[in-house]
């Protein structure tokens, strides 16, 4: 059995680690820590081997933007159109000038023309295609559609010295000849942008092996960190791919089984009743798992994207259906992959352990309805001022506001995966902090019926309720699992309210009439015992979740029915029928249920106290819980001697606050009031 159980708890946190170690990424992490502006602290570095030195992105931009500025356009020359219109001035009757314009105008076509709207402003150069060849030719050789024929009008008149040639040009058309013969061609233009842009190296230099790259002491320049950047990619290129691959896969399993022994080592110190607890042990492994195994792929992938992974859910899964002990250390854990993989992974792990830390807080009020997404800005309020403070120290050099989109994103991201809480509620058998505050609601339909029915049970169960509160928030108990566990403990009374005394001094009409008149003890025992099971079969057809029915099975644990079994000695009754005087059980097992029994106890007991001050209420609670004790009901539950005293102290001041002292009026005020 032992081994089993053994394997029950282990099994899971191997499967985990090798689903860890599957999806780590291959290649090596660089070993240092560094940032522009800081001083180096570790030993003087020399390159171990050759690497080129990578320009930043700063660099490459202002390049990019060189290549586009020196822009050069695209044109096709068309010497059909060129050999159309000298052609048509050919077959004019121009006389004399014939040869002279005919000269100008081919001269200027065959330089190329433009319409107006072509000619290019800013580039100083132009490609010409002639005859399947281009070439580069200045921008002013080529004319525009009204210089070209200013041009001709200029030739004509200088060669021929006529002072009408403008009026003989007019007269002829000869201006009609000049059309574009220059056609622009967007998509080699794009092309050959295209190509100029890509022929920017992406590097700018080179280190050779054993060239000093930075020394101990040295503050890191920008030229210093664009030579570690380069160094940094190389190496981790190079370990990943050409570089002994078994050492980091080795090192991957290493890693995974660290996390899952940190991991198993927060829950118990958190306490072993997590051990004890299949259900919501298997759910912290899946936790874990879940969060630590997406944070190891997405660095395999690519890094960057953790500023859009919501990493923060893993905190609002674990408040959920987790004590707030155990949150953060797992929360914890879950997140320290961040560390050993991801680029900037200690400035993320502060970023999400913020994040994380402000939504544990925040979600026990935020989580009902569109509080959800107030509980979404909120995290992301508190990432972004712990980005904005690792920016402003040079922890984080990448772009701010890109940065911060990514988490804005996730914050939300996170609200859309909070439903699946109750996809992992059925899943698991568990219940939510959410299901245990609808639970909580007096106003809900079955407590209205158990105020109805019995009015009496009801105000004890309030009472019981308020007590159990106070005494699990001096142990860090769950107080809502208590407050729900006390308001139905003994709904089973509403099957039989005049069988209990809360409830027949407000049912009964007749103070003659007692249920208990002319039964037998044995008869009397058995019917009070019988809430306990008529509370379970009630609590199974409203559908309760299991961690409340044993509320109701274990509130009275296996104690006997005192009154009626003393009555039942004192009337010379058989003591081997004590069985039928005893509760069926079982003794309560958690800290919950051990507060519920002993408020219970105390509550219902409290009524016959007869002198109220702090010595009456401390022997009053010690009794009870001795009574207890020495009844063997605590001998398997999970809490300790100093719990147990924590509970006690808290019962006592509870129960001094509810009977406090009250100042005395004056007698003129006694009047006053009486005759109101």
């Amino acid at each position: 059995m032992k081994l089993t159980a053994r394997l029950d708890k282990f099994l899971p946190l191997l499967i985990v680690a090798a689903l860890i170690a599957a999806v780590a990424p291959r290649t090596a992490k660089f070993g240092y820590d560094y940032k522009k502006g800081a001083t180096w602290n570790y030993e003087t570095l020399f390159a171990p081997f050759d690497f080129p030195i990578l320009k930043t992105v700063e660099q490459m931009q202002e390049e990019t933007a060189r290549a586009l500025d020196a822009y050069v356009p695209y044109f096709k020359y068309s010497a059909g159109v060129t050999g159309s219109s000298i052609s048509a001035a050919e077959a004019l009757d121009l006389g004399a000038l014939k040869p002279v314009v005919t000269g100008a105008l081919r001269s200027i076509m065959e330089k190329g023309v433009l319409a107006d709207d072509e000619v290019p402003e800013n580039a100083d150069l132009i490609y010409v295609q002639k005859d399947k060849r281009a070439v580069r030719v200045p921008s002013s050789e080529v004319l525009g559609l009204s210089q070209a024929r200013a041009r001709l009008l200029s030739e004509v008149q200088e060669a021929s010295g006529y002072a009408s040639a403008d009026s003989l040009l007019k007269q002829y058309g000869v201006y009609g000849l000049i059309v574009p013969n220059l056609v622009f061609d967007a998509k080699t233009s794009e092309a050959v942008s295209a190509e100029a842009v890509s022929r920017i190296s992406p590097t700018g230099g080179y280190v050779s092996a054993g060239q000093l790259i930075v020394s101990n002491g040295e503050v890191v320049t920008a030229e210093v960190a664009q030579i570690l950047d380069s160094y940094k990619k190389e190496y981790e290129n190079s370990m990943g791919s050409s570089g002994p691959v078994y050492l980091s896969i080795l090192g991957n399993i290493l890693v995974a089984l660290l996390l899952i022994c940190l991991f198993f080592l927060s829950i118990v110190f958190s306490g072993k009743s997590f051990l004890s607890d299949n259900r919501s042990y298997y759910y912290l492994v899946f936790v874990f798992a879940l969060f630590s195994a997406a944070i190891t792929l997405v660095c395999r992938i690519d890094s960057s994207w953790l500023f859009i992974t919501p990493l923060t859910l893993a905190a609002l899964y674990l408040q959920a259906f987790v004590r707030a002990r155990v949150i953060v250390p797992v929360y914890i854990v879950s997140l320290l992959p961040l560390l050993v993989y991801a680029d900037y992974g200690a400035p993320l792990f502060i970023i999400f352990l913020t994040g994380g830390m402000v939504s544990i807080y925040a979600s026990r009020y935020l989580v009902q309805g569109w509080k959800q997404f107030l509980l979404a800005l909120i995290n992301f309020i508190a990432m972004a001022l712990a980005y904005l403070a690792l920016h402003l120290t040079g922890a984080i050099n990448t772009p701010m506001l890109p940065d911060l989109l990514r988490l804005m994103i996730a914050s939300f991201l996170a609200v859309a995966g909070y439903p699946l809480i109750y996809l992992f509620e059925k899943i698991f058998n568990l219940v939510s902090n959410s299901r245990l505050a609808e639970l909580a609601d007096t106003s809900s339909s079955l407590l209205r019926e158990l105020e109805q029915k019995a009015p009496g049970t009801f105000q004890h169960s309030l009472q019981v309720m308020n007590m159990a509160d106070a005494a699990a928030r001096a142990i860090d108990a769950n107080p809502l699992l208590l407050r729900v566990g006390a308001l139905y403990h003994d709904i089973g009374k509403m099957n039989n309210p005049m069988c209990f005394i809360e409830n027949e001094s407000m049912l009964n009409k007749s103070e003659d009439q007692k249920y208990h008149t002319g039964l037998s003890p044995k008869q009397s025992a058995e019917d009070i015992i019988k809430h306990v099971s008529d509370g379970v079969d009630m609590a199974r057809k409203q559908r309760l979740p299991d961690i409340v029915v044993n509320f109701i099975r274990t509130h009275h644990g296996t104690t006997v029915t005192g009154y009626f079994w003393g009555k039942h000695l004192a009337g010379k009754g058989d003591p081997a029928e004590k069985s039928s005087f005893s509760y069926p059980g079982p003794a309560p097992t958690t800290k919950e249920q051990v507060v519920l029994m002993l408020c219970d106890s105390i509550e219902a007991a409290s009524r016959t106290l007869t002198e109220y001050t702090p010595e009456a209420f401390s022997a009053f609670v010690e009794k009870i819980v001795q009574g207890k004790v020495d009844q063997g009901q605590l001998l398997n539950a999970e809490i300790t001697i100093k719990e147990l005293n924590e509970v006690k102290q808290a019962l006592k001041a509870y129960l001094a606050q509810m009977h406090h002292g009250r100042v005395a009026y004056p007698a003129t005020r006694k009047k006053f009031l009486n005759f109101k």
